[in-house]
Order: C-alpha cells, then sequence, then structure tokens
C-alpha cells in the first residue's frame, strides 16, 4: 500500500491510549457558560436577557458581519449572567452567556429541509443557522468555506488527526461513518464536486480498511504516512494532490476545500436531523487524569467538571499537572481550570508539567529539515525577538502554521513558535489588523 506524505514533519510517540474506546455521551453538566467568541472572526451578539428561560438549541448569539457564527443554547435552563469572563483560550476577558440547568433537554430545532431537494443556498443557510464551524481546530465558519469566490473540484476530507493522544476523529469514522458519508453527500452538492477524498493516516488501520469497503466507489480512501503535522490542511493536500497552496493563498485558490471529519458529523446534524451544533466529540486523555475516555461533551462545559465527572479527577502522585486545550503539539495550555469547552474543542490532555531549560541555538539546521512549510525557523525566531518584523515577514513569517515542529526537534530547546507567534501578532497589530 503506497502511503502519502509531504517533505518535513516529525513523529513525537503517539500515545493513542483511547483509540480502542467508543465514544460515550456525558452527562448533562449543571452550569454551562458559552462564549460568544468560540469560532474564527467577529464574536457572536447576545440575544437573551438575564433571566431568561431558553430550550436547548435555542439561539443565544447571532452572527456579526460575514466572519462570525450563530451561538446556540447547549441546555435547558435559565439564564443567570451575560459579562465578560477570563478565559485561558482566548488569553483575555470574553463575553459569556452563563445558563444554569433546569430541566432535561428541550429542543429548539433548525426548520426542515429535504437535502436531496434543496437548493445549495438552502443548505448553507441552515448550515449556517446550525451555528457550524470548523471542528478540526481553525473553527472557521462552515458556511462561509462551502462558498468559495472560486469555482472547486475537489473536497478532501481530513481524518489523519496526527496529535498525540487524540482519538475522536478515529472514533467518529469507525462508529459513525454513515451519517460522516451524509455530510458528505451534501458537502459535495453544495460545492458541486465530483472527487472526494479522505485522508487517513496509517496508524488507523481499521478505519482505512472499514471505509474502503462501506465507501467504495463514493469515496477515495488516501492512506497517509503517520507523520506529524499530516493532518495540516496545506500538507494533507499537498500529500493527497500534490499540489501547493501559494503563499498567502487557500485551498480554493487551486480548486480544493478541506473539512475536518468531525465537520461532516456536525453538518448531517444540521441538515438531516435539525440539530444545532451544542455538542461535540472529545478525547479526555493523558497520564494526569484518573479514567481516559472519548466523549461527547455539551459546548461550555467547564474544564474542571469534565475532569471531575468524566476522568474521575487528577492522577495521584501528580504535582506539576499541565492541562491542554488540545494534544501537546499544538494545544493551548489552560492556566484557568473553570474555563469552559468551545466548538472547536477535540480534546483535553493532562500530562505531566516538564521544564524545558533553552540555551541558545546552535545551528544544528534540525528545524529547517523538518519544517513543513520549507521555512527557516530558526531565523524567523531570531528576528521576532529582535523585532525585525518585517524582515521576518518577507522570509515567510505569516506562513508559519504554528505546528511546533521546530521546537520539539530542537536541541537546545530553542522555543521558536513562541516568538514567532508574538511576531505575528505584533505586525498584524501593527498594519491595523491586516496580514
Amino acid at each position: 500500500m503506497k502511503l502519502l506524505s509531504f517533505k518535513g514533519g516529525v513523529h513525537p510517540p503517539e500515545k493513542k491510549l483511547t483509540k480502542d474506546l467508543e465514544i460515550k455521551k456525558a452527562p448533562l453538566p449543571p452550569k454551562v457558560v458559552v462564549f460568544m467568541l468560540q469560532h474564527a472572526g467577529a464574536p457572536a451578539k447576545p440575544v437573551v436577557q438575564v433571566g431568561q428561560q431558553v430550550k436547548t438549541g435555542q439561539v443565544i448569539g447571532e452572527p456579526q458581519g460575514m466572519i462570525s457564527a450563530y451561538v446556540h443554547s447547549p441546555v435547558t435552563g435559565v439564564v443567570k449572567d451575560i459579562s465578560k469572563v477570563n478565559s485561558s483560550l482566548h488569553g483575555m476577558a470574553v463575553e459569556a452567556i452563563t445558563i444554569e440547568r433546569t430541566d432535561d433537554d428541550d429542543w429548539e430545532l433548525l426548520p426542515a429541509v429535504d437535502y436531496e431537494k434543496a437548493s445549495r443556498e438552502e443548505l448553507i443557510d441552515i448550515i449556517k443557522k446550525g451555528g457550524v464551524v470548523g471542528l478540526g481546530g481553525a473553527m472557521f465558519p462552515t458556511h462561509v468555506k462551502l462558498n468559495p469566490a472560486k469555482p472547486v473540484n475537489t473536497l478532501i476530507i481530513n481524518g489523519a488527526e496526527c496529535e498525540p493522544y487524540l482519538t475522536i476523529d478515529h472514533r467518529v469514522m469507525l462508529e459513525r461513518a454513515d451519517e460522516v458519508l451524509q455530510g458528505i453527500e451534501i458537502t459535495r452538492k453544495i460545492l458541486g464536486v465530483k472527487s472526494v477524498y479522505i485522508g487517513i493516516e496509517y496508524n488507523k488501520k481499521d478505519a482505512i480498511n472499514l471505509l474502503q469497503k462501506k465507501w467504495d466507489g463514493k469515496v477515495t480512501v488516501a492512506p497517509l504516512r503517520t507523520k506529524y503535522p499530516q493532518g495540516a490542511e496545506k500538507q494533507l493536500i499537498k500529500a493527497i494532490t500534490g499540489k501547493e497552496v501559494p503563499s498567502g493563498g487557500l485551498p480554493s485558490d487551486i480548486g480544493i476545500v478541506v473539512q475536518n471529519v468531525s465537520t461532516m458529523l456536525a453538518i448531517k446534524e444540521a441538515i438531516i436531523d435539525r440539530k444545532p451544533l451544542i455538542e461535540r466529540g472529545m478525547t479526555l486523555t493523558g497520564e494526569g487524569v484518573k479514567e481516559n475516555g472519548n466523549w461527547s461533551v455539551r459546548i461550555g462545559t467547564p474544564i474542571s467538571w469534565i475532569i471531575e465527572n468524566l476522568g474521575k479527577g487528577f492522577s495521584d502522585g501528580f504535582e506539576e499537572i499541565k492541562i491542554l486545550m488540545g494534544g501537546p503539539m499544538m494545544g493551548i495550555p489552560i492556566s484557568l481550570i473553570d474555563t469552559p469547552i468551545v466548538k472547536g474543542n477535540n480534546g483535553l490532555t493532562v500530562i505531566r508539567q516538564q521544564e524545558r531549560n533553552s540555551t541558545n541555538c546552535i545551528r544544528c539546521s534540525y528545524c529547517v529539515f523538518v519544517c513543513p512549510m520549507n521555512l527557516q525557523p530558526y531565523l524567523l525566531d531570531l528576528l521576532s525577538r529582535k523585532k525585525k518584523y518585517d524582515d521576518a515577514v518577507a522570509i515567510g513569517l505569516l506562513d508559519c502554521i504554528e505546528c511546533g515542529s521546530c521546537s520539539y526537534i530542537c536541541p537546545a530547546n530553542v522555543e521558536h513558535v513562541k516568538s514567532i507567534k508574538l511576531g505575528k501578532k505584533v505586525y498584524t497589530a501593527l498594519r491595523g489588523g491586516k496580514k
């Protein structure tokens, strides 16, 4: 079997501790805190008031601007507070709606539509009203991505899940393959494409074999070499099609749209089940919790509740705990344990905190060899720290996908990504928010 791949990348220990554990439905939390900013673009505007009763699936936040998304109540209950809440995820206080659950689910569903007869505009509208965003982590509003400015001819489904520890997409492919295919067929109709691929890393041979049989003649299964960051959008496109997204460009510039496998499931649920995006599958994993598992959890559930009730608390003997929203390579460190999960939260990884003693760059060039974007991370790090942002941009600062391969491989423990991220933020701010 030929395995597809890309230049560069690393292979950290996989530690897929939950790959054989089926997805369980988490109990309903007593309280949720729902951020109005849990998608790329402008935050949603609250449309409920304190003291108001809300149903599960009811709109509580409406989008502002073209790049924004609807937000819905994840539970049936009463609005207790609308205020800015400190967020480790955003690194600042963000407006949020706190809802106390008062009962089991009393649903407010999306409008009914027959997807086989509906127009593409009607389907996109339902997906928009369902608050569907990219569930691979970027949280870009899906209704915008499915209406590209340029014609596309290829749809690629991302089932790589290259991050260590995380297994939720793997389990979705195994357990809900028929529903994912329904989401793919809806998306195929919207985009008008004939070619559809799903990329799956070879460490998920059971998913490869299953989907090759179930989806034969409908979707081409592309086995991928197990290598990080195989699931990054540009690397996935390169591995499967051989094409490269131009610097500063989008996949649609070369006729391609990429969607995560869990996003396909969310599209199916919005169109066929009439359910807005109010819960998501996630992996709770790592040596720092007593019980690992794959769970379907309501948006807005506090991390502290998840660890205590689903993970059965922190493991004994762990004094220095590190909680990551996501995996160990690109996950966001969480310092506020009551931070609620958001739509793009595909996992919580709880591991031992390890100190990295950084020294000066030794010019070994390992970071250059592994960079999947063919950049010079050591030089981007240096220029960013010296505040030479224009020079850094000239050699590809904005092309960095922040995968962390450079920091992972560096024998001097240089944290390239930290300075590169900061450099990007400062450069963008100096340009008035324009990249």
